[in-house]
């Protein structure tokens, strides 16, 4: 019995994506070539934009003649978009052949689900809570390499009016910290190479917790005294939640990558007031200076919603110069996407797709001259480097990625990967260093091997 799951949107789906593989192999199923080839289909699916939604569905329906030949097929549609109110009732009605629909709270139950499918037509089943214990309990098949997720909390409580993710992630619920300590040390001692601590927010890991040691900045310090030779990283960071103690402890750890995925939305103080971010522009100056002098070799990325309703072309501006000023490494930049359920979709003014289309250009541009200095200016250094895969078009050369986040491409054998290794840069463009092997800082000598890719990301 063949598995395959299509996987859209954020790491935190990638990592549930895991899950539900580590559930399907402990059933006794393999990796299929396509979803087509498959007995069962997974769509773990996304919500914060139409345009997921959309291709969501177009591969949905792609499936509606394999399913006619093949009455036995399995479909299940789960994630972000079957949470939200009305979805499941509209995917049965335009989708009716597929068999099992579930949200992210009763992701855990996922083995039931399909048990349940051998004894009823269809199986709907989605729920407004979940017992974080259970999922936590759950055995991942990685997928993701030398790099291993792992939860710090679930759910949100921030509220931007332009978000989703509230509402189909429900309330911020953080993990004891010595769960997430074994976690991670289980993970190093299985040769995981580096750790990414995910959260909507992890700024504001442990405040739901009735212990003041318990927070984000311990949690990185505790982390950091595992004697393993690792990489640690986070994502999301919240900029009105982010303290001098993290940035303290990222500075002081001999693990912690001195990279930052801040995400600004806007450089307009009147849009970020209607976006409900709780901070202003001189906040978030304040933080990159903050981190900026504590670590002056870091390096920031951001997202960044072009056409927000209302936003003028000086407002935009605000945006560009705030960009100019920051200089991100990378830039993660969307179009504004009216979500049903959330404030913004009943704002007024909202911004058309050609003035919306034009904005994000601009700052595409302006984003790729940045990135190519700041590129440039590693040319002829040596960085440490991950070794975290081989290159996809050019024979004998790997590929991995620096401390400050960078990829970079070099010649080198398949018995480096998991490998820490010095490279000399000798090429940069805006996305991507490559250069020569000049050292080996740390040679894997653990019997781990890079997994294959079991979670189709889309």
């Amino acid at each position: 019995m063949k598995y395959y799951i299509n996987t859209y949107g954020c790491q935190m789906n990638v990592h549930e994506s895991e899950k539900l593989a580590g559930i399907l192999e402990e059933m006794g199923y393999t990796l299929a070539d396509s979803d087509k080839t498959a007995d069962v289909v997974v769509f773990n699916t996304c919500a914060i934009r139409e345009s997921a939604e959309q291709k969501i569905f177009g591969n949905i329906g792609m499936l509606k003649s394999v399913k006619a030949a093949n009455p036995n097929m399995i479909i299940a549609v789960c994630g972000c978009m079957s949470q939200q109110k009305g979805y499941p009732e509209m995917i049965v009605k335009k989708y009716p052949y597929v068999d099992i629909i579930f949200g992210t709270h009763n992701l855990a139950k996922f083995k039931e689900f399909l048990n349940k499918k051998k004894s009823q037509k269809r199986v709907v089943e989605v729920v407004e809570t979940e017992d974080i214990k259970l999922r936590d309990s759950m055995e991942a098949t990685r997928t993701s390499g030398t790099n291993a997720w792992v939860n710090i909390t679930y759910g949100c409580n921030n509220f931007c009016t332009y978000c989703i993710v509230p509402y189909v992630r429900g309330r911020e619920v953080s993990r004891p910290m010595q769960d997430i300590i074994d976690e991670v040390e289980k993970l190093l001692k299985k040769g995981f190479k580096q750790i990414t601590l995910l959260g909507q927010n992890v700024n504001s890991y442990g405040n739901d917790i009735d212990d003041e040691k318990v927070n984000f900045a311990n949690l990185l310090r505790e982390l950091d005294k595992l004697d393993y030779k690792y990489r640690l990283r986070f994502m999301t960071s919240h900029p009105k939640d982010l303290s001098k103690e993290v940035i303290d402890a990222m500075a002081n750890g001999k693990h912690i990558c001195h990279y930052l995925h801040l995400p600004v939305q806007s450089g307009s103080d009147e849009i970020l007031k209607k976006m409900n971010r709780h901070y202003d522009t001189k906040r978030y100056f304040s933080v990159i200076d903050m981190a900026r002098k504590a670590m002056p070799d870091i390096e920031f990325s951001s997202d960044i919603i072009v056409g927000f309703p209302g936003e003028t072309e000086e407002d935009f501006e605000d945006t560009i110069n705030l960009v100019k000023k920051v200089r991100y490494q990378q830039l993660f930049t969307f179009i504004y996407s009216k979500r049903k359920g959330t404030v913004a979709e009943k704002m007024p003014n909202q911004v058309d797709i050609k003035t919306k289309k034009q904005r994000l250009s601009k700052l595409i541009e302006i984003e790729r001259e940045i990135a190519t200095e700041i590129s440039q200016k590693y040319l002829g250094k040596k960085v440490e480097v991950l070794v975290e895969g081989i290159h996809p078009k050019k024979k004998g050369y790997l590929m991995g990625s620096t401390d400050f986040g960078k990829t970079i491409s070099f010649e080198g054998d398949e018995n480096l990967l998991g490998s820490f290794v010095s490279v000399l840069v000798d090429k940069a463009n805006h996305t991507t260093l490559s250069g020569k092997i000049v050292d080996v800082l740390d040679k894997s000598n653990s019997e781990y091997n890079l997994p294959k890719d079991k979670v189709r990301r889309k």
